[in-house]
């Protein structure tokens, strides 16, 4: 089975969020599944830098407001993995974010950028830009990909499947009207049956509506974003495409996320032998400034600052949590009044709180194994995978009653304790009070040490690997490429 996946990141050469792990991941343990994989990226200057041995495929010349455009094929030395890349230096040759510039700008020319990562994809699966390999399947992923289904939805000859899988729908690949014409795509595709989106071209309902199966990140998140909380607009669409639609949990990349083989981390440990994790945990307390003491319950969180992730309700209930006795250590970037208000909080806290203002992948490995509780309070979230790091390490969760989160973490309830199915803490109202009590929760659970190390054997013991996602996804793919009777 010959699958090409079109995204517009991959760990660890390029990433903003969990849709770079996903494609750091996947492909690998598909081909593990007996599928022949491969990528196709944008040419970003570390993308270019990692594909091994690159052959020139051919010159596409100039298109999409580029001048010279070229496709290259070769093999990603992290992974094993080969790919295609569009080498368009006018269009992809930028320092920092694939997305925005320096000051958190959209890249104005975006659509041009996107289209040619979609134009290209479709090319790729008619089967006219290499001819030695053509993919049955096409897999799409999140808006910057998502004009592949809808070229090849324009292109009537091209055999392969489409697949399009959405990491999260508020992020929809919105251009003005006027920018249509860039796409080179038939004007009937601009209709609301197809990209048009409240006078908008929509990238990310390109995917929704010209896709042969749309999945998601988790069965919880696919439910919810067809209701009107939750389809940020386009819950129409996916509830017109009810019967196409289906969610797969996301795993874990276990070469990079074990705490037992983990050379960022302070000590390894594992479920049979925890000693490490408090050296761990003093390690980091002493790094950041914390006071060096294991019986302060230490919470983390690892996360963009953005409203989506509810980090505001954390700062509602810091004082609360900090009276216990509790510690705080948050990493990510992004809103700058959130920003601002954690790096305030600690000035205030010295001692119980730290922030560290950055991305840091390494430093995440750290935070991760060294806290005893990762907070998730998000008010939706597609799948989550810091919570599934936190599981692996033993870092318990404590999380809102959304999407990927109620379908990873088991709520310590009285009944899930006896049965000892117990993982984390979870909450339902985006409010400061239900959070509030959720880290009360776990704050006194901590205080009972048997019950807390019980919680961290449960959370050690999921198995969130890739091996069963991909698993489900072989299954899709085969119901798709099934002949019909």
């Amino acid at each position: 089975m010959k699958i090409l996946h079109a995204a517009a990141e991959m760990f660890p050469l390029v990433k903003t969020g969990g849709l770079a792990d996903v494609i750091g991941a996947l492909p690998q343990a598909l081909a593990a599944e007996g599928a022949e994989v491969r990528l196709l990226l944008p040419g970003l200057p570390a993308v270019l830098q990692g594909l091994a041995q690159p052959r020139r495929v051919c010159d596409i010349g100039a298109v999409f407001g580029a001048a010279r455009v070229t496709l290259w094929f070769g093999r990603f030395a992290h992974s094993g993995v080969d790919a295609y890349v569009v080498d368009a230096p006018y269009l992809y040759c930028r320092p920092g974010n694939p997305y925005q510039d320096a000051a958190g700008i959209a890249w104005s020319d975006n659509a041009q950028r996107f289209a040619l990562l979609g134009w290209v994809a479709a090319h790729l699966a008619a089967g006219e830009l290499d001819s030695a390999w053509t993919p049955e399947l096409l897999h799409a992923h999140d808006w910057h990909a998502g004009l592949a289904c809808a070229y090849v939805a324009a292109h009537p000859g091209t055999r392969a499947a489409t697949v399009f899988t959405v990491h999260n729908l508020q992020y929809q690949g919105l251009f003005d009207a006027a920018d249509y014409h860039l796409t080179g795509l038939p004007s009937r595709f601009m209709a609301r049956s197809g990209l048009e989106f409240h006078g908008q071209v929509s990238f990310m309902k390109a995917g929704l509506s010209f896709s042969q199966r749309v999945t998601t990140v988790s069965s919880s998140y696919a439910a919810e974003i067809t209701t009107e909380a939750f389809g940020c607009g386009m819950d129409g669409v996916l509830r017109a495409r009810a019967g196409d639609l289906c969610g797969i949990l996301n795993g874990v990349d276990g070469a990079v996320w074990n705490p037992q083989t983990d050379t960022a981390i302070a000590r390894p440990y594992s479920r049979t032998a925890m000693h490490g994790k408090a050296e761990c945990k003093a390690r980091l307390q002493q790094a950041l400034g914390l006071q060096v003491d294991p019986q302060a319950p230490l919470f983390a969180v690892v996360s963009r600052l953005s409203p989506q992730k509810g980090l505001d309700l954390v700062l509602a209930v810091l004082p609360e949590l900090l009276a216990q006795g509790a510690q705080l250590v948050l990493q990510g970037s992004g809103d700058a009044d959130l920003e601002q208000a954690f790096a305030d909080a600690a000035l205030r806290f010295r001692g119980q709180v730290a922030v560290r203002l950055v991305y840091d992948e390494a430093y995440a490995h750290q935070i991760i194994a060294g806290a005893d509780a990762i907070v998730l309070p998000s008010r939706f979230e597609p799948c989550g995978l810091t919570q599934l790091y936190g599981l692996r390490y033993a870092t318990i969760p404590v999380v809102r009653r959304v999407g990927g989160l109620i379908d990873t973490v088991v709520d310590a309830d009285a009944q899930a304790l006896a049965e000892k199915r117990a993982t984390g803490f979870a909450f339902g109202p985006a409010s400061a009070d239900a959070l509030a009590q959720a880290l009360s929760r776990a704050v006194a659970m901590y205080r009972q040490r048997a019950a807390w190390a019980g919680l961290m054997d449960n959370a050690m013991a999921q198995d969130f690997s890739w091996a069963k996602a991909a698993k489900s996804y072989m299954q899709l793919y085969r119901d798709m490429l099934a002949p019909r009777a």
